[in-house]
């Protein structure tokens, strides 16, 4: 959801606008954060049928960090790898939700 759609969702149920609930966009993040984004979404996924998502491929990373001009590597390293753990729990969670599924039919 835009911010743009929030304004309009709370002005139709007549509710005022929540400061923390206010989607962000992407002129809101830092430039850190957005180039954080864009090398995670470039690294590849590294993917077990049985298991699921295992996390990102950080084989391209360093190439990808120079060929992107980016100078704060620490930093993007740790935002990566945060998204990246996130991600991983995701698909434990939706994997563990299919299976127990299967066992319930």
């Amino acid at each position: 959801m835009t911010a743009d759609k929030y304004f309009e969702l709370c002005e139709q149920l007549d509710k005022e606008p929540l400061e923390e609930e206010i989607p962000v966009s992407w002129e809101d993040l830092p430039s850190i954060a957005q180039e954080a984004l864009i090398v995670f979404n470039m690294l590849g996924d590294r993917i077990v049928a049985d298991i699921g998502y295992l996390g990102k491929d950080y084989t391209l990373l360093p190439a990808i960090m120079d060929a992107q001009g980016i100078e704060e590597r620490d930093l993007l390293i740790e935002i990566i790898s945060w998204m990246d753990r996130r991600a991983i729990k995701e698909s434990a969670s939706a994997m563990k939700k299919a299976r127990d599924k299967m066992k319930r039919k």
